[in-house]
This record gives C-alpha cells, sequence and structure tokens, in this order.
C-alpha cells in the first residue's frame, strides 16, 4: 500500500516541528552577565593642573596641588582620584601653614571622609616632625593617621621606626608598634602596653 503525503500535511508537519522546537528552546533560560558600561569607570570630572583650597564646615583647611584630578561619582564607594601625585598643605584657623604632606597617588572616599595615600608619602609638620611611609590612611572623621605598613618618624629629639602607626591629626599625639629607634628616658611609662608598642605624648 503505498501511502501519499501531500505538500500541504508535509508542509504542516514542518511547521508543527518547528513550533514544538522553538517551544522547547523557549523555556531554556541563558545565564549571561550584564553588560559592561563603559561609563562605570569612566569620571565625572577631570580637572589638569589643580591648585584648590578645601574647607571644612566653613573654615579653609587645606590647600591641594596636583597634575590631575578625577572625581568618579558611579564607583563604589565614590570617590576622587589623584594618580599622579598630590601635595597638601594643612592651615590651623589663622590660616597659618601646620603641615605637608606629599604622595605618589591618592584616593579620597567622600563618603567616609577617608583618604588613602599611596607611594613615596612624606608628611612634615612646622614642629619638625617628618613621617615617611608607602601607605597612610588620614581619616576625617576620627580626625586621625594610620599606617599599617613600615613607617618611619623623625623629630628634634627621636627617630622611630615600626609597621603600624596611629596618631591626631596634628601628630603630637602617636602610637608606633613593632618599633626600634632613638627614644628618651621620659618617653616610657611604668603602664606601658608593651614592650613593643611606643606611646608618644609630648
Amino acid at each position: 500500500m503505498r501511502t501519499i503525503i501531500s505538500i500541504k500535511q508535509l508542509l504542516g508537519t514542518s511547521i508543527a516541528f518547528v513550533l514544538l522546537a522553538f517551544v522547547g528552546c523557549s523555556e531554556a533560560h541563558e545565564h549571561t552577565a550584564p553588560a559592561i558600561n563603559p561609563e562605570d569607570s569612566v569620571s565625572m570630572m577631570t580637572t589638569y593642573g589643580v591648585n584648590t583650597l578645601i574647607s571644612d564646615s566653613g573654615v579653609i583647611k587645606y590647600r591641594i596641588v596636583s597634575e590631575q584630578w578625577d572625581v568618579n561619582i558611579v564607583r563604589q564607594p565614590s570617590r576622587w582620584e589623584f594618580m599622579k601625585g598630590i601635595f597638601f598643605e594643612q592651615f590651623d584657623e589663622q590660616f597659618h601653614v601646620q603641615a605637608y604632606i606629599q604622595a605618589d597617588t591618592a584616593w579620597y572616599f567622600d563618603q567616609q571622609r577617608l583618604w588613602k595615600l599611596r607611594g613615596r608619602v612624606n608628611l612634615r609638620n612646622v614642629d619638625g616632625l617628618v613621617f615617611t611611609s608607602e601607605e597612610l590612611y588620614w581619616d576625617g572623621m576620627k580626625h586621625e593617621f594610620y599606617s599599617h605598613c613600615y613607617s618611619k618618624l623623625v623629630t628634634p629629639e627621636r627617630t622611630i621606626e615600626g609597621t603600624y602607626f596611629r596618631s591626631d591629626e596634628q601628630m603630637t599625639h602617636y602610637r608606633v608598634s613593632n618599633s626600634v629607634g632613638s627614644f628618651l628616658a621620659e618617653d616610657f611609662d611604668d603602664d606601658a602596653e608593651s614592650a613593643d608598642t611606643t606611646t608618644i605624648t609630648p
């Protein structure tokens, strides 16, 4: 017995097969990452040849000098970037310079009010203190400096080196852990926390 399939029947079968295949494929879910938007890493502002004054609570506190300043509010957390170096001057309320800070690279996380300085970090104040390290954090909320890298402090009275550093913004009260160097006898208390921690309070 010969079975004759008409063109109409053949096309109907093909269409049904295609529809079944389409339905079967439509149930699969592709797991793809969202497209990378170039704007995610692009600064909303780039300024060259920066020489600007920064105020805090209406009082001018700092001068920033940098070859390039990028502001990025898209990245999280939002930040300012100084990839070509930065130089600070810190002022008191009478606009007298109290300290100088210099670093090869810097980031400022505006929401946390936190500066991260990297590279050849140098800090000098009017009292003759010189601080050097490869890293320094400046917490604007707690008003303190700290570093978890090797740091060196040189003052007219002493030289201190250590792997952990914390200080107030005026560099008058500071702590160095795992420290070595030369100290005055009055630098040490009877109630010192540990033998490898030096706390200086002039």
